[in-house]
C-alpha cells in the first residue's frame, strides 16, 4: 500500500515467498522484489537501498512501532548491514517521515497521525492520477510486462487475504508507476507519501479496511496501465483514492 530506488530499474523478478517468511520477524532475510521470474535481470540495489527497504517495511509493518528509539548499531546487527547504508537509509526515512532525527537524542520512529492523513490523500489524488495516465502512455514494453504480472499477483493476494504479499506489491507497484511515468517531480512529490501511506492501512486496515477490494483495485490501475490505457489506468486510480478516502474516515470518526 521517498525518492526510492524504482523497481522499474531493471529491478530482478523473483518468486513469492511463502505468506510466513514475509513476517517483520524474519524482516533480515531479502524480501522478493517482485513475483514472477525472470532471472535474466541483474538487481542493481545498492546496500542503502537495501537497508532503507527492509527498514522501511520494519516501520510500515510496525514491527518498530511509533516512538521507537533506533540506534545504527542494532540496525546493522539485526539486518546484517554495515552501520554507513543504515545511516544514509536513516537519513532517507527521516526525509519520508517515517523517523525523526533528534540531535543528541537519537531516533525516532514518528508518530502517527490520522488528521493529517486526508490532507496528504487531497495531493495524492492529483498525483496518483497523474502518474497513472503518464505511466500508461509512457512505460516501456518491459514495464508493461511488469505491470501484468503486479496485476495478476495482486488479484492473487486478494484472494488469499495475504497481508504481507499485498504490503510487498504495493511498494514494488508504487515504485514501478513512479519510474514508467517519466516525471520526476511528480516522482519525488509522491515518493514522500508512499511509506506513510502504507503505514497508516497496515496500522488500522483489519478493523477499518477490505484488503481484498484495495488489492483488486490496485489490480485494476496495473492491468489499465499493462495495457497502455491512459483514461482507464485515471479512472482505475480515483477509484482506489476513493476507496483508500473511505477507509481513513472510517478510522477518524467514531
Amino acid at each position: 500500500m521517498a525518492a526510492q530506488r524504482s523497481a522499474g530499474r531493471a529491478r530482478a523478478i523473483k518468486p513469492a515467498a511463502p505468506k510466513t517468511a514475509a513476517r517483520a520477524s524474519g524482516a533480515e532475510q531479502r524480501a522478493p522484489d517482485v513475483i514472477g521470474s525472470h532471472p535474466e535481470v541483474e538487481d542493481p540495489e545498492t546496500l542503502t537501498d537495501r537497508a532503507y527497504r527492509l527498514i522501511e517495511e520494519l516501520i510500515v509493518t510496525l514491527a518498530l512501532p511509533p516512538e521507537t528509539i533506533l540506534s545504527e548499531q542494532s540496525l546493522a546487527a539485526r539486518l546484517g548491514i554495515g552501520r554507513t547504508p543504515i545511516r544514509e537509509a536513516l537519513q532517507r526515512l527521516a526525509r519520508d517521515g517515517l523517523v525523526v532525527i533528534l540531535p543528541r537524542r537519537g531516533i525516532l520512529v514518528s508518530q502517527i497521525n490520522l488528521k493529517t492523513q486526508m490532507r496528504l490523500l487531497e495531493v495524492r489524488r492529483e498525483l496518483e492520477r497523474l502518474m497513472a495516465r503518464g505511466a500508461a502512455e509512457r512505460a516501456t514494453p518491459e514495464e508493461t510486462a511488469l505491470f501484468a504480472t503486479i496485476a495478476r499477483e495482486m488479484r492473487r493476494a486478494s484472494d488469499e487475504s495475504d497481508d504481507m504479499t499485498f504490503m510487498r506489491l504495493d511498494r514494488q507497484f508504487n515504485e514501478l508507476v513512479s519510474e514508467a511515468a517519466r516525471n520526476e517531480f511528480a516522482s519525488r512529490a509522491m515518493g514522500l507519501m508512499h511509506g506513510l501511506s502504507r503505514r497508516f492501512w497496515y496500522q488500522h486496515y483489519r478493523e477499518s479496511g477490505d484488503l481484498p477490494l484495495s488489492a483488486r483495485l490496485h489490480a485494476e490501475v496495473a492491468e489499465a496501465i499493462a495495457k497502455r490505457n491512459p483514461d482507464a489506468a485515471a479512472k482505475a486510480s480515483d477509484r482506489l483514492i476513493d476507496y483508500i478516502e473511505s477507509f481513513t474516515r472510517k478510522t477518524i470518526e467514531p
